[in-house]
């Protein structure tokens, strides 16, 4: 049998609902703990107990650690398993994916429903996740996340309900693989993975603004005042802002500030196809970044790691074109 670690770092998956008042809250002990034995028909489980945290309050310093632990707990294992939060996991297994540079399978799984509520998915995708990750096929795909009988990329994964067992899903892509009772089958792979696994720290700061009708250049200029190290936008389209930001925009290139940009669209790519004010064509002769594919979210997260390697927006421009 393979020997697979389960690190818990906290969310909904370690919560309890509290019966009398309808609120899921943490509980004193991992729930899922005493259930270890449904595990081990599939593999030697081993757990720790890394952070235990609502994922609103993980951050880029949080994951940076977990990729520093992992490495180093990695040579003992065949696989690891990570439960988390849903809010913000899709940018904790984008951020390991881009740290580790390992072939073993690192899966990140939660649940949309705590342990003792009715219908609960938490102990259902743990099962899911450690028979992912004792599959052969699931080694040198990157960062995982398995929920709901699919098996997602880091890179594409996003979480689309609030509420929903089935939220987290790869628009446009789709899962690698599926579930099933019998079997773990993979029906897609990675092309291509970009790793910085020699990232040491992770300080800069990073605003991710979202872009609306009629938005002028105050929110920029404001950005603007607190120095920042990098800015990314999720744009209209096909990569278009209103013409009124463009001098705030201008302001911030001119000062070598990195400007990323990404669409509001959950699917499709941005593009410098039009030619009008603040359209992508000028933006780009502008000097804004456009990223290939990325969320927001991913792309500051990505901004973030890349900034502690190189300032440099001509190289900036080609790692997000590159993704």
């Amino acid at each position: 049998m393979k020997n697979i670690l389960i690190i818990h770092t906290g969310g909904t998956i370690s919560m309890l609902e509290n019966k009398a008042t309808g609120e899921v809250i943490p509980a004193s002990k991992h729930p899922l703990s005493e259930l270890q034995f449904h595990l081990q028909t599939y593999a030697n489980v081993e757990e720790q107990i890394e952070f235990d945290l609502p994922s609103p309050q993980i951050t880029p310093a949080h994951m940076l650690k977990l990729a520093k632990r992992l490495e180093s707990l990695l040579p003992s294992y065949d696989g690891v398993v990570i439960t988390h939060g849903t809010d913000t996991l899709e940018e904790t297994a984008y951020c390991l994916d881009l740290l580790l540079e390992t072939d073993k399978p690192v899966i990140l799984t939660g649940a949309m429903r705590s342990s003792n509520e009715i219908g609960s998915d938490a102990l259902y995708n743990l099962i899911s996740s450690v028979r992912t990750a004792v599959h052969d096929h699931a080694r040198d795909k990157g960062v995982l996340v398995v929920m709901n009988d699919e098996i997602h990329t880091a890179n594409n994964v996003t979480k689309t309900s609030t509420s929903n067992v089935a939220t987290f899903q790869s628009p446009q892509y789709g899962p690698i693989g599926i579930i099933t009772r019998e079997s773990i089958i993979f029906h897609h792979t990675i092309l291509t993975r970009h790793n910085r696994p020699n990232t040491d720290r992770i300080s800069k700061n990073v605003y991710l603004l979202k872009a609306y009708a009629g938005m002028d250049g105050g929110l920029l200029q404001a950005v603007h005042g607190l120095q920042p190290d990098g800015v990314v936008i999720e744009g209209l389209g096909q990569g278009n802002l209103p013409k009124d930001t463009v001098g705030a925009l201008r302001s911030l290139v001119s000062e070598q500030v990195p400007v990323v940009l990404v669409s509001r669209c959950y699917q499709g790519i941005v593009q410098p196809t039009y030619g009008y004010a603040g359209g992508g064509r000028q933006l780009q002769e502008l000097g804004v970044i456009f990223a290939n594919g990325l969320t927001g979210p991913k792309a500051r997260i990505r901004l973030l790691i890349e900034l502690e390697h190189t300032s440099n927006l001509k190289e900036l421009e080609k790692t997000f074109a590159d993704n």
